[in-house]
């Protein structure tokens, strides 16, 4: 039966403190870009990440314009070349082309989402033999997941190689008890209006440099000179977030641990359920805390009656929003040609999570009721018997 409602992926989830903090700005004034949310903003999350360094944050307008001003600060040029996760979005790439450099898409582990060790090795291997090593490293945390530090980060340091950390969907996520969002020379953060925290649309690039981070923020303001008229010496853009979207974020981090709490309820809920079924659950990588930010089903294509489409169209036809895994980069018109990289010759994991993942709703704030009848008719088109209703907890 089609619900009245409909229940989306992953909704912006206010916890009623926002309205204070746009009313602090309001009745400040301080609606224009600048104001004083904005340095509030970017300690406070710095200050989330947590750990022994100190670092700084460049609150921006997305987590693209994060990665495009993270690319500059790397010194990636016209003629470079960065490694790149495929299995990601379009935003974690787009930058690199900005900057006219070319991307080398790295594939991802077996039955995982985030960037193969023994890919990145393959490639590294192929970059040296051609005396063409990459500028820059961009490494995902895919759907709230770490990727695998402990391989990744010694690989790109024996080549010389700064890694740019895309911590766009991961927030809260950590490896070893490291957070996500740390283990970069950079990295980004997205705060679109799916993800874990919200400014309804905005990002940060955090560093462990003062003068990086002040460096940012100055080509985030169009590079404009501290001089008594309008001078400018480099090149900018206007990528400053407003203070008004600061004041959410801020109010936002506030119930940052509660959205982690309940998306990893929602989570441990549809693995019990869908126990059985011909699908699992993505699993957390071994060391690591994920933020849960979106739970993915992996059907088995061997035995599930549906595929991901369809699944998801049948879900749609009740008005569930739920959306395929990422289409991989190297699959894309728009990178066709560029240089791939496997960890076994033949073998694409990547076009293996596209072809059998699906994202189920998984906002923090799905009332329990919402998250029955999801599994509900995920069991029903799959084959399984309906879930007894449980009572809001």
């Amino acid at each position: 039966m089609r619900l009245e409602k409909r229940i989306f992926l992953s909704p912006p989830h206010c916890n009623g403190q926002e309205l204070e903090y746009l009313r602090q700005a309001v009745e400040s004034n301080w609606v224009a870009p600048a104001g004083p949310h904005l340095p509030a903003f970017e300690q406070e999350l710095c200050t989330a990440l947590g750990g022994a360094t100190e670092l700084h944050g460049a609150a921006l307008v997305s987590g693209t314009a994060a990665i495009h001003l993270g690319l500059r600060l790397l010194g990636v040029q016209p003629g470079d070349t960065v490694f790149c996760s495929d299995l990601t979005f379009a935003g974690s790439v787009n930058p690199v082309l900005y900057e006219g450099a070319t991307p080398v898409f790295i594939d991802s582990e077996v039955g995982g989402c985030n960037m193969a060790p023994a890919a990145l090795a393959n490639a590294f291997a192929a970059a040296a033999a051609h005396n063409r090593l990459p500028r820059a490293a961009i490494i995902v945390d895919l759907y709230g997941q770490s990727a695998a530090w402990g391989q990744l980060l010694p690989l790109c340091a024996q080549y010389g190689v700064p890694v740019l950390e895309d911590a766009a969907e991961a927030l809260g996520a950590s490896y070893a008890g490291q957070a996500c969002g740390t283990f970069g020379a950079v990295a980004a953060f997205s705060f679109n209006g799916n993800k874990i925290i919200t400014t309804s649309g905005g990002g940060m690039l955090v560093t462990g440099s003062t003068e990086s981070a002040e460096k940012i923020r100055f080509w985030a303001s169009q590079s404009k000179e501290p001089a008594p008229y309008y001078l400018h010496r480099e090149l900018g853009f206007n990528y400053r977030m407003s203070n008004l979207c600061a004041g959410v974020g801020r109010a936002q981090l506030l119930t940052l641990r509660e959205h982690i709490a309940r998306r990893g309820e929602i989570y441990a809920y549809y693995k019990e359920a869908f126990a059985g079924l011909p699908l699992q659950m993505l699993p957390a990588p071994a060391g690591s805390e994920p933020n849960n930010w979106l739970s993915i089903a992996l059907l088995e294509p061997s035995n599930a009656p549906l595929t991901a489409q369809q699944l998801v169209d049948a879900l749609e036809a009740d008005n569930v929003e739920a959306r395929r895994a990422w289409n991989p980069m190297h699959c894309q018109p728009v990178f066709a040609g560029y240089d791939y990289h496997t960890a076994e010759a033949g073998v694409c994991a990547s076009e293996d999570f596209f072809a059998r993942g699906v994202c189920l709703p998984s906002g923090s704030g799905m009332a329990e009721a919402e998250l029955e009848a999801v599994a509900t008719r995920v069991r029903r088109l799959l084959g399984g018997q309906d879930i007894p209703a449980r009572s809001k907890t």
